[in-house]
């Protein structure tokens, strides 16, 4: 049996991080900075306001919905094993009332 990691939320961080809850309920940080600086398709996610607006969940990661009509196939999404590998954090809406 394999176990395939999926994306159901994500929060935007700050300094362009996002926290990305897991279905088995790890939270995770991870850290785009180093993908906008690689320039290409990512140079979008440099402005914080798009960044913040445009995450979402696609494809079951982490994904930017670049049109804005939610389509799976029209947007810059992540490698969800690739995120299962950042750190795990505190879930930071955990003592948010």
């Amino acid at each position: 049996m394999y176990f395939f990691p999926k994306v159901v939320q994500t929060i935007p961080g700050d300094d362009f991080t996002v926290y990305a809850y897991f279905i088995d309920g790890t939270v995770r940080l991870v850290d785009i900075k180093p993908l906008i600086e690689k320039g290409g398709v990512f140079a979008p996610l440099g402005d914080v306001d798009f960044f913040k607006s445009r995450l979402t969940v696609l494809n079951d990661t982490v994904a930017w919905d670049m049109t804005g009509d939610r389509d799976e196939t029209a947007c810059i999404d992540l490698d969800p094993i690739e995120i299962y590998k950042s750190a795990v954090v505190e879930d930071p809406l955990r003592n948010m009332v």
